[in-house]
């Protein structure tokens, strides 16, 4: 992965945690056990300090970076969509930022928050522990149900055997000019319950 140093600060990455090749690291970026760095993710520690819990997944394309002297922080099992900005904000544990939301400076997920995806949390806004927000600005909704809570508990955790997946297996090849015979599929495990538990909760 690219990976600078500034100011003498190294990026730190634990040994479990997944960073994709192309996702970019610079300065105070501290990456905890069992997380998920996507393709083309930026992680800027140039200003503020970036710390990502245990567990914790950001996904493709997402942009976290913060003012001097800020801590942008994702908590333990922290789940952030395709695309999300973070700004000098706290994620809280078990919260879940969605696709192409933006979380702005000194705003606060509380654990086991959802940002509802395009959202735009303002700067300093509080968003209590399980609680949906959505909109532009994000206003509160509702309280989240037990459904709600395990399908997210559900997603993360297939992001983070996921994590184990790339450690595992993915390697930089060169593609196929044509697709082999009796090609195999990718592995479901954990796919099904996660899709059973959303249809659960929007009650198909």
């Amino acid at each position: 992965m690219p990976s600078y140093a500034i100011d003498g600060l190294t990026p730190v990455v634990d040994p479990s945690a997944y960073v994709h090749p192309t996702a970019v690291l610079i300065g105070d970026v501290v990456i905890g056990p069992q997380c998920y760095v996507g393709p083309c993710a930026s992680l800027r520690g140039d200003f503020g300090r970036i710390e990502m819990g245990r567990g914790a997944n950001l996904q493709d394309t997402c942009v976290v970076h913060g003012f001097p002297g800020a801590v942008t922080r994702i908590g333990d099992n922290g789940h952030v969509g395709h695309g999300a900005v973070l700004h000098g904000c706290v994620v809280g544990r078990d919260a879940l930022v969605g696709m192409n939301a933006v979380v702005m400076d000194e705003a606060e997920v509380g654990e086991r928050a959802f940002v509802a995806a395009s959202s735009f949390v303002p700067a300093g806004m509080k968003i209590d522990a399980a609680t949906l927000v959505a909109g532009v600005p994000a206003k509160v909704r509702r309280a989240l149900s037990e459904v709600e809570l395990a399908w997210k508990e559900e997603g993360t955790r297939t992001y983070q055997a996921l994590s184990e997946r790339c450690l595992r297996s993915m390697r930089e090849v060169e593609p196929l000019t044509a697709e082999e015979a009796g090609r195999p599929r990718l592995p479901d495990d954990g796919v099904r319950t996660l899709i059973a538990t959303r249809r659960e909760r929007d009650g198909a």
